[in-house]
């Protein structure tokens, strides 16, 4: 699992432009929301995270982690058996 910066914009029309990147895919639980929490405090408020994941329990663990740690789950756009995870530092 890689945290990047995202250098170009997304090609989806996102609401909120991702400024980081984590793929997660291939991993399953708890490896995921706990990548996205350490993820999460390295980056700075105003930071967009995009999360790609693909175990379908994120969907029931990704909000309750957004919403113990405070930050805003902005979307999830659900492509070809993946979760993409918009999150607002």
């Amino acid at each position: 699992s890689h945290l990047n910066k995202v250098e170009v914009a997304y090609p989806f029309r996102l609401f909120v432009e991702p400024t980081h990147k984590l793929d997660v895919l291939g991993h399953y639980c708890p490896v995921p929301v706990s990548q996205t929490r350490r993820a999460l405090e390295k980056l700075d408020r105003g930071d967009v995270l995009m999360v790609l994941a693909d175990d379908p329990e994120t969907m029931h663990d990704m909000p309750v982690l957004l919403d113990r740690m405070g930050h805003k789950l902005v979307d999830v756009v659900k492509s070809a058996g993946e979760f993409h995870f918009i999150i607002e530092v």
